[in-house]
Parts: structure tokens; sequence; C-alpha cells
């Protein structure tokens, strides 16, 4: 059952901020970075997978690495969590949502504008000039169309900065609005963790849905135990009703 003070505090929100982490992307049978390295890949560290030490020392491997991850993604599903936060864009006058997934599940369940923390598994990437590229990315290693350097996967890697418009974009929204909800992630992991106490500190009603209550429970003004699959719908539907 929802907190009636959650549901009132969306039905008069102008602005809600959502933050999505690892959770949510699980429920449709998505692994964590490190539960992936099973299998082939068990015994590597992932400074050699996920580095730019690393691509550099075998740009194949990573590549390999990193198209086994898309082919795993691309057989997975938005869920009625997914789909839930898309309708809930419908239903309230603005709406961000920030995510730190990279497997794009929530544009393709219809959420118009994401703002993805950690970039995007299936972008690719010139490793010398750091823009987006179309490539082959069939090829052992891919080449940048424009320079002829080496492609990379689009995502951040472990030592990289989160890109400087996601983290504006991502806390002028918390600063901005009315109720914040963190779903499916620990709270714990800054910059992210930190736009639930930024929203908090300017006025906004913070809450947080995950299927065990996380170490900063208590922080929020809600804490709702649950699935994000369960409980988004049912929070789209509470405010569906509303008079």
């Amino acid at each position: 059952m929802l907190p009636e003070p959650l549901l009132a505090a969306l039905r008069d929100a102008q602005h809600v901020c959502v933050l999505t982490g690892a959770g949510i992307s699980a429920e449709s049978g998505i692994p964590t970075f490190r539960e992936a390295q099973t299998g082939l890949w068990e015994n590597y560290d992932p400074m050699d997978l996920a580095t730019p030490e690393a691509f550099l020392r075998d740009p194949e491997l990573v590549w390999r690495w990193y198209r086994w991850r898309r082919d795993l993604v691309a057989e997975a599903e938005p869920n009625p969590g997914h789909r839930a936060l898309a309708e809930l864009e419908e239903l309230v006058p603005k709406l961000t949502l920030v995510t730190q997934n990279v497997d794009g599940l929530h544009a393709r369940a219809g959420s118009a504008d994401v703002i993805e923390f950690h970039g995007n598994l299936f972008a690719t990437r010139c490793f010398v000039e750091d823009c987006l590229v179309e490539v082959d990315t069939e090829a052992e290693i891919p080449r940048c169309p424009a320079c002829g350097g080496h492609a990379r996967p689009g995502v951040v890697w472990f030592g990289e900065a989160i890109p400087g418009q996601a983290l504006d974009r991502s806390f002028a929204a918390a600063r901005d609005c009315d109720v914040f909800l963190s779903i499916g992630t620990s709270s714990l992991v800054y910059p992210a963790a930190g736009l639930a106490e930024l929203a908090k500190n300017h006025g906004a009603v913070v809450a947080e849905v995950n299927p065990n209550p996380t170490g900063l429970a208590a922080f929020f003004d809600h804490a709702v135990a649950g699935n994000a699959g369960e409980v988004l719908p049912e929070l789209v539907s509470g405010l569906r009703g509303a008079p």
C-alpha cells in the first residue's frame, strides 16, 4: 500500500525528479556489471574490461566484453516499472528522469528525455575526439569514420567523470523538483546519491522504492518496500484515480 501523503504530494507536484538504479533493470533480467562477469568473463578483473587504460592495452578484448553485454541486454524488455515511469511523465506537468543504467530500457519503454549518468551501452564514441559516431560494431575493433581512430563503447568507465551536461541537468532538476523518487538504487554512490539530499534541502518530498530499505531509509520522507514493477504501476493507478 502506497502512503497517501506521497500520492498527495505527487498530485500537487509541478516537477517530479526520478533517479533509477540497477534494481529496476534487474527486474528485466539484466545482471549488474559484476553479476555479468560469469562464464568466460569470471576470471577477469573489472579494471581489465572497463577503464581507458584497459582499452589502450587491449581494445579487442574490451570490445568482445561489451559486444557480449550488448547482446545480453538486447534480449531484455522494459518491465512494468519502466513503463509506469513513462506513464507518469504524462500525468505530471514536468518529469526529469535520471538513470544510472546504461541499457536504454527507459527510452524503449517510452520515456521521452532520459538523462543517462553513465552513458549508453548501445552508443559508440571516438576514443580520440570523444564524440558520438556511427560504426560497424561487428568489426573486431571499430574505427571512427572521421579520424580513423579507435571507437569505444559509449559508457562511463571506472575512473572517468560523469558527463558535465548530465550532472548539471540532474542537479538543476533536484533543486527545482517538488517530489524526488529514488528507485532501485542504494542511494550511497556519489554523485548520484547527492541528488536526493539536494532535493530535500530545497524542500522536496523525497521517497525511495526498493525491495529492501537502504541504509538511508530514515533520511527519506517515505520508504516503500517493493519491486519497482509492482510499486510504480500502483502509484500511476493511484494518480489516475485521483479526483
